[in-house]
């Protein structure tokens, strides 16, 4: 099994609750920077300083021969010129070959059939690809901001007002105010950063404990600035729909999802380019230019005045130019916003956008989709435009996350400007 998913998860926790349900004992081995195949395969007996490898010597300490094994960081194992340790882990992982996994030092094959092994990574790009075929992928995705709100108030809190001493009675953070850390002091996937803030929080308490300073049992807003100093982070809000050319785009993050503004607008040129700016990557880079060439084919379809698209050069612009960007979920939200810029247009109010565009025009479904509708849910957004692909991603959702969404299903970008674009017209 290989458990994949953002820092601060709970992937390794989860190998270790795994090993307590079987009532087996548990192993962990760190994979992070290995680099010598004697590592897992031993060294032979001839050499000064040998001893076997640290699967044997982890199956000697356990003292079991079927133990739950956890291969912590396995994405992170590094080839030079001592050998692949990724290759020698094909052996180790394939239940074809472990029933006799053979160590250098010890000489005699040893059956690891029995063992559980538990492989924990966080990103699938850097595993070898016949390494990746060993094992079975269970992806571990970050939490919602609800989900980080039950784990604080039900386990984090807890732990540390036993960590640090302190009684119930002592310390109240209420769920308002644990949403409040959540949203202004932590970006992550995980809780990991989170639990770093209640301890701050705790130790502030604790230090007024003990020197019988009065303080707020339960905190307040002005008590968590106090103690973690000011706010770190503002969530992106809706910005409303004044101006042509703006559109509101969904984005997904390795903290979670996001709203992002996506900007056009033209100005007189003899030369009808095309300028990008705000840090954007390939990926996002090919979108603007796949968007800008669909709209040059379709002029006349769209209304737009060829003089338009011949005497004016079009500047994109993605706000947050300091944050890179990238990725093909951009495609359909830069065609409306060129068309918007083109048309003067109006876009429709409190709608986002989401799905990657061909050509000819076609929408593609995107990743990432429950992330992306929790972001625009935080950002007061009501309706959102998505490819029909993705109605599967969606019916997967709890209805809980949905309410309050309108999703409207497209194949063609033509759907796409028919619904996001109004009548009306506005100032650029």
């Amino acid at each position: 099994i290989c458990l994949y998913g953002p820092p601060g998860v709970g992937k390794t926790s989860l190998g270790k609750s795994i090993a307590a349900s079987l009532n087996r004992k548990y192993i962990r081995m760190s994979l992070g920077g290995l680099h010598d195949e004697a590592e897992i395969r031993g060294h032979r007996r001839t050499y000064i300083g040998a001893m076997p490898g640290r699967i044997m010597q982890n199956i000697k300490k356990a003292e079991s021969a079927n133990p739950v094994f956890i291969l912590d960081e396995i994405d992170k194992v590094n080839a030079d010129y001592k050998g692949d340790p990724s290759s020698a882990l094909l052996e180790v992982l394939d239940p074809e070959q472990n029933f006799a996994f053979h160590d250098n030092y010890l000489d005699i094959d040893f059956d690891l059939s029995k063992v559980l092994f538990i492989a924990t990574a966080n990103n699938l790009n850097s595993i070898p690809r016949p390494l990746l075929d060993r094992m079975e992928l269970i992806e571990v995705s970050g939490y919602t901001q609800e989900e980080k709100a039950e784990i604080a108030q039900r386990y984090l809190v807890p732990k540390e007002l036993e960590n640090h001493g302190l009684k119930e009675e002592q310390f109240s953070l209420t769920k308002p105010m644990t949403n409040f850390v959540i949203d202004k002091y932590t970006r992550e996937s995980g809780v990991r950063e989170l639990d770093r803030k209640i301890t701050g929080l705790m130790r502030k308490v604790a230090k007024n404990v003990a020197i019988g300073e009065k303080y707020n049992v339960e905190l307040t807003e002005d008590d968590v600035k106090k103690y973690l100093g000011p706010i770190r982070y503002s969530r992106d809000k809706y910005e409303g729909n004044e101006y042509a050319g703006v559109v509101t785009g969904l984005a997904w993050t390795r903290v979670g999802g996001e709203i992002l503004f996506i900007e056009s607008s033209l100005s007189p040129s003899k030369n009808s380019a095309i300028t990008l700016t705000g840090n954007l990557g390939d990926v996002m880079k090919e979108s603007a230019i796949l968007a800008m060439q669909y709209i040059k084919a379709h002029a006349k379809e769209l209304n737009i005045d060829q003089k338009m698209l011949d005497e004016n050069s079009v500047h994109v612009h993605v706000p947050e130019g300091a944050t890179p960007k990238d990725g093909p979920s951009a495609g359909i939200t830069m065609v409306t916003s060129l068309v918007s810029s083109f048309t003067c247009r109006k876009v429709r109010k409190n709608t986002a956008m989401t799905g990657e565009i061909t050509l000819r025009g076609k929408v593609l479904p995107v990743g990432g989709i429950k992330e992306k509708i929790l972001a625009a849910k935080r950002a007061g957004i009501t309706d959102i435009v998505i490819c029909e692909e993705n109605r599967k991603d969606i019916e997967e959702i709890k209805a809980v996350y949905l309410k309050g969404l309108k999703f409207h299903y497209v194949t063609d970008i033509m759907e796409v400007i028919d619904f996001a674009l109004m009548k009306e017209k506005v100032k650029q």
